[in-house]
């Protein structure tokens, strides 16, 4: 299949897990997570229809932005909407500030406080979304449900930061129904919250989540492809191997 027959059949997947659950489609947004993604492909979901694109890391986002605004043309570039949805390091802040629209995965109130920071310096406002831990994996980023209002009222309390919302990874299974009780809680929480936008489900889960909430699925592999092993995390960007896309 082409990447734009993924994507069709993505959105036609998306389209069916919303009605089921009696949502509006449209209200569900395809990040399509771009880590270690061709430009070619990227460029091709795009000239589809794809308008949000995620990227795990800053030097690559840059680079990505780039590479596509001389491929689509400024005009077309100017229309995406750029996701960070990796595990940012606090010391990226002010390069993810000035190339991310969106950044999901928010996890302490030092992250936020430079993100703020250097938005405020770049002239921008940043949408962010927190992230919690709800499958209590040590390996993973967030906070715990406890700590949530504590992060959540750090973090609207600052300049340039827009809290949307909440992000959440569960345990990976070979089947996502195990995922469902966890995706439903994040949906709880943000209804307990007065937040709207809830970041969960990847290529495998997407539409449990959707079924149970999500406006924003992170996912990759279903719509590139398998990703390049020959592209690798820029040596500055090292970091824990969990990985926010799809």
């Amino acid at each position: 299949m082409t990447v734009a027959e993924r994507l069709a059949a993505l959105r036609a997947r998306i389209d069916a897990a919303a009605r089921r659950a009696g949502r509006d489609p449209a209200n569900v947004r395809l990040v399509g997570a771009a880590k270690r993604q061709p430009i070619d492909a990227i460029a091709a979901a795009v000239r589809a229809g794809l308008r949000d694109v995620g990227a795990n890391y800053v030097q690559e986002a840059v680079a990505q932005r780039s590479a596509l605004a001389d491929d689509l043309g400024p005009a077309l570039a100017s229309a995406l909407t750029w996701h960070g949805i990796g595990h940012l390091q606090r010391n990226k802040a002010r390069e993810a500030a000035a190339c991310f629209d969106w950044i999901h995965g928010v996890d302490g109130a030092p992250l936020a406080a430079a993100l703020a920071k250097r938005a405020g310096e770049a002239g921008r406002t940043c949408t962010v979304l927190l992230q919690v831990n709800l499958s209590g994996e040590a390996t993973k980023s967030g906070v715990a449900e406890a700590e949530l209002p504590a992060l959540l009222d750090a973090t609207r309390a600052l300049p340039h930061l827009r809290v949307a919302g909440l992000m959440t990874m569960p345990a990976p299974a070979p089947d996502p129904e195990p995922a469902r009780p966890v995706f439903a809680r994040l949906r709880e929480l943000a209804r307990r919250h007065e937040l709207t936008e809830l970041s969960m489900g990847m290529s495998d889960d997407f539409e449990v989540a959707i079924e149970e909430g999500a406006t924003l699925v992170r996912i990759g592999t279903a719509l590139f492809g398998a990703r390049s092993a020959a592209s690798r995390a820029p040596r500055s960007e090292a970091q824990p191997s969990e990985d926010l896309q799809g």
